[in-house]
């Protein structure tokens, strides 16, 4: 399964989960961020490329679904509402990561 984590720049939360997560068994994971300044913008080929999409909060749904409507169409976009109050692989954000994140695959 293919797995795109967002969140705002790619810099802390979805760049996280993809470091986290990159070496996985079974899934493939990438991330990139909604900001005009993210480190990787978002962008329809890698929503085509997702089976699933976890988004750090509700603003970054409603920015891929005005912008991707019809890339998102029968993917699973499921919002972890996990605020952007870390730094890059902060230990209390990893934990929260794969708390919610386990649910799910």
């Amino acid at each position: 399964m293919n797995i795109l984590f967002v969140c705002s720049r790619n810099k802390w939360r979805s760049a996280t989960a993809e470091t986290i997560y990159q070496n996985h068994p079974i899934h493939h994971v990438r991330s990139a961020g909604t900001s005009v300044s993210a480190r990787i913008k978002i962008n329809a080929k890698l929503i085509n490329w997702a089976d699933l999409i976890f988004v750090m909060e509700k603003r970054h749904k409603q920015l891929l679904t005005e912008n991707f409507r019809e890339d998102l169409s029968g993917k699973e976009l499921i919002v972890l509402d996990i605020p952007d109050d870390y730094q890059y692989m902060d230990e209390e954000l990893i934990a929260e990561l794969e708390g919610k994140v386990s649910a799910y695959i």
